[in-house]
């Protein structure tokens, strides 16, 4: 499924359209070069959810974690592996307690950083392409 975003705000948007699509347990990955729009599209999932905390992409910080007050999903882990300097890094900080969790929705920055961790696990895909300056293109696999 292919989706067109004019700028943030769709994009945005947009995240918030489809996060009514996943479930506890989805694995998200995010492709797209800096800038593309995968931490604005992940603001949009948020805001689905409720979640009140600014989000922000944690660089960083490898993985953040937003609680969500829903029945079925308890977590939604916003992960960045764009500085990670090899696979073993987001094995200390706990990342597979959350891949898969029955409870959790995780969303991926960068995901081939960490093929190894996730070939065994099953993913959806989201890729976003700049189109011109602000337009995007987002295709969901």
């Amino acid at each position: 499924m292919f989706y067109k975003t004019k700028n943030v705000d769709e994009t945005i948007e947009l995240g918030k359209k489809i996060a009514s699509d996943f479930k506890a347990g989805d694995i998200i990955l995010l492709n797209g070069d800096l800038g593309a729009g995968k931490t604005a599209l992940t603001k949009g999932i948020a805001k689905f959810f409720n979640i009140k905390k600014e989000i922000t992409s944690p660089t960083f910080a490898l993985m953040n974690i937003y609680e969500i007050n829903n029945s079925e999903i308890k977590n939604l882990i916003h992960i960045d592996t764009y500085r990670l300097k090899n696979e073993d890094e987001l094995l200390m900080i706990g990342v597979e307690d959350y891949l898969g969790d029955n409870e959790t929705i995780c969303l991926i920055e960068w995901p081939e950083k960490i093929s190894n961790i996730l070939k065994k696990l099953k993913t959806k895909i989201i890729n976003i392409e700049h189109l011109d300056r602000d337009e995007r293109k987002i295709e969901i696999k």
